[in-house]
């Protein structure tokens, strides 16, 4: 028997398990997948609010536990029956207009389910959390491109709730050793490269997939809100990174901590910009379709620009984005949502 425990503990080493939290959502899953493909195992925690159970269990076939980061019990018995190593945390509601309307909702499940996983892995001994945070906590930036160190002063209830749980994260560490990393990152974009996976939020507020919409034929036209933006063409900037580059820092971030690194934080972006107008026109040229543009106001509490400084990232944890092109970005999506959405009209 100690043989058998001991050779299960050493295959438990060799292959390590990981929760991923809203592994069934956008940028969950593709870690999902990213972690397969270094080896890991992985079991899913979503409440399919704004997942979807077909991409987890039919194309990751992993096993997908549904249930809420509110519900302790169900925390503990998913520690109690697997060895877990590690958590890596997606699971957050994530509109900004949302949590202006219903602020509570967002401080309920980012910063109070948040708290509950948390309690829940010290008292499972589980002491390594990966945690998607945002480049909203920075608020409108005072310089660009943002650096780590920049002044953190969120202008909406979801980058305030994320910042939250960083601040929770450094009170974690002190008192019971439990180390984190968290990625603040700019604007996800992309589809896996192999279209086994995409972006499909319900609502969409992104550009890129919105955009697409409209080459689909699915939406009439696409709206730019503001055209008066002291930016080159008078539209938002916004740095665009590849959801298969962010899913790559994740597995690094979770190999730095289970090698003994000590609690950092890291901004993912491409360091560079593309207007609304830039990834419109971008749009037409990867789609090969024209696309209606509706010129709107402005709304409030966009920055002209937000741009991400990744120099941390590279330098600590070997991250490099393999896919800063934007016609990349837009043909791995224009892939996904033409598979996906042909899938679903069939």
């Amino acid at each position: 028997m100690l043989e058998a425990n001991i050779s299960q503990q050493n295959i438990s080493q060799r292959n390590p398990t990981i929760l991923v939290t809203g592994g069934a959502g956008y940028i969950g899953s593709h870690a999902v997948l990213a972690l397969q493909q270094a080896g890991f195992r992985v079991v899913v925690l979503d409440n399919l609010v704004y997942g979807h159970r077909e991409l987890v269990e039919d194309e990751l076939q992993v096993e997908l536990v549904v249930g809420d980061t509110n519900d302790r019990l169900l925390l503990d018995q998913i520690f109690a029956s697997h060895h877990i190593a590690a958590v890596m945390h997606f699971a957050a509601y994530a509109y900004v207009g949302e949590s202006v309307s219903d602020p509570g909702k967002y401080y309920r499940n980012n910063v109070l389910g948040t708290l509950t996983l948390l309690e829940a892995m010290v008292a499972a001994n589980v002491k390594r959390f990966v945690f998607s945070s945002t480049c909203a906590t920075y608020g409108v930036p005072k310089t660009i491109p943002i650096p780590e160190d920049h002044p953190q002063d969120p202008i909406n209830p979801y980058g305030a709730s994320k910042l939250m749980v960083e601040r929770i994260l450094g009170d974690f560490d002190v008192a019971h050793d439990l180390k984190s990393v968290y990625f603040r990152y700019f604007n996800a974009a992309g589809a896996d490269p192999q279209s086994r996976l995409g972006e499909d939020h319900n609502p969409e507020t992104h550009l890129i997939p919105l955009v697409l919409m409209a080459a689909l034929g699915k939406r009439d036209s696409i709206s730019v809100f503001g055209t008066d933006y002291p930016t080159p063409d008078g539209t938002c900037i916004r740095d665009y990174i590849h959801v298969a580059d962010l899913a790559r820092a994740h597995v690094l971030g979770v190999k730095y901590l289970l090698e003994g690194g000590n609690s950092n934080g890291f901004n993912l972006g491409n360091g560079s910009g593309f207007s609304v107008r830039q990834v419109i026109d971008a749009a037409r040229q990867v789609t090969g379709r024209e696309i209606k543009v509706v010129e709107c106001d402005r709304r409030p509490g966009d920055p002209p620009a937000l741009v991400g400084s990744s120099e941390k990232a590279q330098q600590i944890l070997g991250w490099q984005s393999q896919y800063a092109d934007l016609d990349q970005i837009l043909t791995h999506a224009w892939k996904w949502h033409q598979k996906r959405h042909t899938q679903a009209s069939t």
